[in-house]
């Protein structure tokens, strides 16, 4: 089967940057097997099977070259990215089906912005636990080690300082048996500089050792610091990617209630088209 795949970058900054994931129109059904095997030639971090949906204006799946996740936020940014550049947009909000539920995308200008699920918040780790994935000297004993998912769930790691981010040298092996361990996708690093907010993301379980932008994981930071009275904005701006050399923008949308509690969570960001592929599988 000759598979016509599209590549866009989600969540850049300034045309450039973002996190490249492929794009799948399904003309036709496709195994699971052939969707990983599709994922697996590109070698992303995600790619993205569109199809028609009963309940929605699309149906979107999620690969990685291991295996099918639930939701990924870039790689939904891409597919829109993706459907704006074939001129196949035609109103400012849609619906997809994903395997998280019926999530809003609304476009607006050239920002495309994902709705995630409301947080939900689940164990808290100790430093100590991640004493082999990393010098846990780096992690601000300022805010606590918790999971968090707004759709997938990832141990969220607060580390002192911008530098001291980057200077990590993590141990894939060991951020893999923790996740298994939790049962999470990875472990997202995060820095507060005032409102500056610098991410890392680790997910080699699913044999992505470190991501360039993460839409989910940075609602689950913005609503960890909101519920916890840490920073509480209607808007964030998460910056990831430099250690990869592909600097990334997530803006993330927060809506609440008159007595501060959350509502709405949305991952929005900029992206562009890179190129068309074609693959046997």
């Amino acid at each position: 089967m000759n598979i016509n795949v599209y590549v866009a970058s989600a969540f850049s900054k300034d045309g450039a940057g973002g996190n490249k994931a492929g794009v799948v129109f399904m003309n036709q059904p496709m195994m699971s097997s052939q969707k990983k095997e599709v994922a697996r030639k590109l070698g992303y971090a995600e790619t993205a099977f569109v199809s028609e949906s009963r309940i929605a204006d699309f149906k979107l799946e999620y690969f990685t070259p291991k295996e099918e996740v639930d939701l990924c936020g870039h790689a939904t940014i891409a597919t829109f990215v993706i459907l704006m550049h074939l001129n196949k947009l035609t109103k400012e909000q849609y619906h997809i089906e994903t395997n998280s539920g019926i999530l809003v995308i609304n476009v607006t200008d050239s920002v495309i912005f994902m709705q995630q699920n409301k947080p939900a918040f689940y164990e808290e780790l100790l430093p100590e636990e991640l004493a082999e994935c990393f010098n846990v000297d780096s992690i601000d004993r300022k805010y606590s080690i918790q999971i968090v998912s707004t759709g997938l769930k990832d141990i969220l790691v607060p580390i002192k300082s911008e530098q001291t981010l980057h200077k990590l040298q993590p141990n894939f092996d060991k951020i893999k048996d923790i996740s298994e361990k939790y049962g999470v996708i990875g472990m997202h690093l995060y820095t507060v500089q005032e409102d500056r907010i610098v991410c890392r993301n680790y997910a080699p379980l699913y044999d992505i050792d470190e991501e360039s932008a993460t839409g989910t994981s940075s609602c689950a930071v913005a609503g960890y610091l909101y519920t916890h009275n840490y920073l509480q904005q209607d808007m964030y701006v998460f910056n990831q990617g430099y250690s990869l050399h592909s600097p990334s923008e997530i803006f993330v949308q927060l809506h609440h209630d008159q007595e501060s509690n959350i509502t709405g969570i949305f991952a929005g960001g900029r992206g562009y088209y890179c190129e068309t592929k074609q693959l046997l599988v």
